[in-house]
């Protein structure tokens, strides 16, 4: 049964890809909803980004999903961006981080030093912060 399933498999997209992975939290947002609301529109929305899901995962066009995930990717580029940000700032205890007044750059300060002239990298302002 496993060898049935690994040749019906071959030559398809498979559907692990942020996309994909993004879809099925919606989907599992959405039967919650379901189960406590029994509302009609969020089962029948529900039951159509199921069916896209399983359309995507058995799909032979790979080239094509391929670029849906990175049409997807480049859609939530930035808010990745960010959240990775916040993250390595949180984990960060040692240093502070400052955006330039001018450019918007950001620079990253050790802590304790009491105020500083801080140096931009990127358009050589200066401007003085407390770390």
């Amino acid at each position: 049964m496993k060898e049935k399933f690994i040749r019906f498999m071959q030559g398809r997209y498979g559907g692990a890809d942020k996309l994909n992975t993004h879809l099925m939290y919606l989907l599992f947002i959405l039967a919650i909803i379901v189960l406590f609301t029994s509302s009609k529109v969020c089962m029948i929305l529900s039951l159509l980004l199921m069916i896209y899901i399983y359309f995507r995962i058995f799909s032979r066009n790979i080239y094509k999903r391929y670029q849906e995930n990175q049409k997807y990717l480049q859609l939530i580029a930035p808010i990745t961006k960010k959240v990775n940000f916040f993250k390595n700032k949180r984990k960060d205890k040692t240093h502070k981080y400052y955006k330039c007044p001018t450019c918007k750059q950001v620079v990253r300060v050790p802590k304790g030093r009491g105020k500083i002239e801080i140096s931009c990298p990127k358009c050589n302002t200066k401007f003085i912060k407390r770390t």
